[in-house]
Order: C-alpha cells, then structure tokens, then sequence
C-alpha cells in the first residue's frame, strides 16, 4: 500500500498537466472490462485522462435493461452514450477470467452469493471446450460476443448504431503475453489489432 501513498502524494504536485481536464471530458471511448486488477485500460490502450470512460465490472458483464429497475451500469452505458458522446463501445474479456472461468466449470458459489447472483447476469453461459484451461480463451471470447448483443438492447445504443454514430468492439486481452485481440466479423475470430 505505501508505494501506492507515496504516488498519490506527489501525483498533484505537476498541476498544470491537470488544468484541461477541469473543462470536463470528451470521450471517444467507453471502455467495459472485468474488475480484474491486471486488466488496467489506460495501460493497455495507452490512454491518457479524459480519453476513455470507462465500465468495470465483475466478468465484464453487461446486465440486462431495465427502465424500471436502473443499475449503476445501465446508467453509465447510457452517460457515455447520450451524454458524453462516444463513438466506439469496447468489451474487453480476458484470460484467466476468474468469473467466466467460474460459470465454464459451475463452480459452487454459495460462500459467495453476491458473486453467484451477478454471474447470473451473465447473458449466455459462456460455453467453450476449455474447461481445463486456465486461460479459459474461448469461453472469454464467447462471453463477450455475448455481452456486445446485450448492449444491442440498449435503447441508446440501439439507436446510435442505426444511425451510425456509435461502433461496438470485442476485445479479449491476454494477461500473460499483454497480447490484445479484435473480434473480426467477417472471419468470425478474434485477431491482432
């Protein structure tokens, strides 16, 4: 923890790289990636603040709409949309998954049931022929295929698709070769970038 203090400490003391950012943000992306503390966006993209906006959750799940029952993603999927006026949504899975490699080998999740009943959220289970992989690959990569159709149903993104303001993208990022793949619709596979 104390090196994280320590650069806390001293992050302010350079104020003058902070002062555009007090006019507020403009966004080209949002990025919708797992909680998972080695899956760190601005790292992987490069990204400086006030460049991505950015949806962490538990297995990168986007939760089904409701307008009668708001969620704080719901909300922020639609900030990023109406608001802010981004042009890509990125869903970024990754390998070693914890909560997708959970789903693939039906872990028991009883000692955890906030966990179990997020998961729940999951669209489809992520389906794959690697349950004894650790990487969990092709159940991550179909979880967010599946987690992009769920944002299909947003009204916002809904309507921004068809009219040709907004782009969804999967990505599946490898945490042990820092290697980051595109879903490409045309071939059906995720490739480089």
């Amino acid at each position: 923890m104390q090196p994280l203090i320590d650069n806390a400490r001293t992050f302010g003391q350079r104020p003058e790289e902070f002062v555009r950012l007090a006019k507020g943000q403009t966004p080209e992306v949002l990025f919708i990636t797992c909680s998972d503390s080695r899956v760190v966006p601005a790292l992987i993209t490069g990204a400086r603040p006030g460049e991505l906006f950015e949806l962490r959750t538990a297995g990168n799940i986007v939760p089904p709409y409701h307008s009668d029952q708001p969620t704080g993603e719901a909300a922020t999927v639609e900030y990023a949309v109406e608001v802010l006026g981004v042009r890509h949504i990125v869903v970024c899975g990754h390998s070693h998954c914890g909560a997708v490699g959970a789903l693939v080998r039906g872990d028991d999740l009883t000692a955890v049931p906030a966990v179990r009943d997020w998961l729940a959220h999951a669209a489809d289970e992520p389906t794959g022929s690697d349950t004894g992989d650790p990487t969990v690959a092709e159940a991550v990569q179909h979880h967010v295929l599946a987690q992009l159709l769920r944002l299909r149903s947003y009204p916002c993104v809904e309507q921004r698709l068809a009219d040709g303001r907004l782009q969804l993208h999967g990505w599946y990022y490898e945490v042990h070769t820092g290697a980051v793949r595109e879903h490409r619709p045309d071939t059906d596979a995720f490739e480089a970038l």
